[in-house]
């Protein structure tokens, strides 16, 4: 077993602040019995306990995650909220083991083939840290009920089509409960969230300038500000508020105003937001997960991928025929390093929001591996403005590359 006591991977680039003093929203379900930290906890997880405080590691204790498939992306985002002290962690994967795998998954070995991939993972994953209560479900996840979600903090969809992400999200609704929606194709892949109504704290140095509540975005707004005094120095403690879309409106909304602002926008936006949508829309029609090789289904593809590109109002050579060569050449693959980095910023939102802390995703992050670059963009249904808005910039880039706004989140 690994020592609990390092830092996490990669977990801890954006959550360096304490969370003594805030005021944060329950995450847990309501019917859950809240338990205070152990002392026993508080050495086992003291580093962390370190970067993101005492209470922050208190909510992660109290947290029941639900986490639907368990491929190469599943194993990384259960290993770092596993570590990182989740109460629990359910499973669920109706799929079994194939030699195809063993190839990027660390969980199984090949004694496990043939057997169902949530059971075969779960003793290994116990292993990281025999505190999480672990759960394995081995029946499809479209058979629960809409009250299912209700008993969980906060709920994962992995390597799941459009249809059924879209369904899973519109029962966590119901529930009120927080989503998340990823996949990895290759050297590509997505994040998806959807946390409804967020409220979230920023920690920062008290400036000269006045800090107004008001609103930020079309989608986010300051609500209140308080300081504290910590090491000698005077810290502002803003406190604001994020609303979010389905992901079956965010695939069907406009890009932010800001990235459709100039041809040079344009130009950088990736378009890899066009094959992705176009992949949304080809498994319905074929009623297959990813194209074959086949004239047949290259053409229909690269016709989606067009009328996508056309309908986001991008510039039509962004659309390359490599690119397009590419992202096909990658559909069905599964590349350590990539699940790697997108599950650990993943699991490293979950944490933050769970401690009502940081700007989490809005709402869609897009990873090309072949280019690093891994660009936010916040994709919601086209309404009037926020009174008083000052900024409609959202676009920001994880890995520093292409940044609308010049923001940027450690890479992993």
């Amino acid at each position: 077993m690994g020592d609990l006591s390092e830092p996490l991977d990669g977990l801890a680039a954006a959550t360096g602040e304490s969370l003594n003093g805030l005021t944060r929203s329950e995450l847990a379900p309501e019917n859950s019995q809240s338990q205070t930290i152990s002392a026993d906890e508080i050495a086992l997880y003291d580093r962390q306990i370190r970067l993101w405080g005492v209470r922050a590691q208190e909510k992660l204790r109290n947290a029941n995650i639900l986490l639907i498939g368990m491929k190469a992306l599943a194993n990384e985002i259960a290993k770092n909220l596993v570590l990182a002290g989740i109460g629990s962690l359910t499973v669920v994967d109706d799929q079994l083991v194939t030699e195809d795998d063993l190839g990027a998954q660390f969980f199984i070995s090949e004694q496990h083939i043939g057997l169902n991939r949530a059971e075969a993972a779960l003793p290994q994953i116990q292993k990281l840290n025999p505190r999480v209560a672990l759960h394995a479900v081995t029946t499809s996840i479209l058979l629960q009920p809409p009250e299912y979600y209700s008993a969980f903090s906060l709920v994962i969809a992995t390597d799941l089509p459009l249809a059924s992400l879209s369904t899973i999200n519109s029962c966590c609704r119901l529930s009120l409960r927080p989503f998340y929606a990823a996949e990895t194709f290759g050297f590509y892949g997505y994040v998806f969230a959807d946390l409804i109504k967020h409220t979230f704290v920023i920690e920062r140095e008290k400036s000269n300038v006045l800090t107004q509540l008001k609103p930020e975005t079309t989608t986010r707004r300051v609500t209140a500000s308080t300081t504290k005094k910590e090491n000698g120095k005077l810290i502002e403690l803003v406190t604001k508020e994020e609303i979010y879309s389905q992901i079956v409106l965010a695939n069907s909304s406009p890009l932010p105003q800001f990235d459709l602002s100039s041809r040079r926008r344009k130009m950088n936006v990736t378009p890899l937001i066009s094959c992705l949508r176009a992949l949304w829309e080809y498994q319905p029609l074929v009623q297959t997960p990813y194209p074959t090789h086949s004239h047949a289904d290259i053409k229909l593809f690269t016709q989606l991928a067009t009328e996508k590109h056309k309908e986001l109002q991008l510039p039509t050579e962004t659309l390359r025929a490599e690119f397009l060569r590419a992202f096909l050449q990658n559909l069905g693959s599964e590349i350590s390093p990539v699940c790697a980095f997108l599950g650990g910023q993943l699991a490293q939102d979950v944490i933050n929001v769970i401690g009502g802390k940081g700007q989490p995703i809005q709402n869609l992050l897009l990873f090309d591996g072949e280019e690093s670059k891994g660009p936010v963009y916040a994709l919601h249904p086209i309404f009037a403005p926020l009174q008083g808005e000052a900024n409609t910039g959202n676009g920001t880039d994880l890995l520093g590359v292409g940044a609308a706004n010049g923001s940027t989140v450690m890479m992993i």
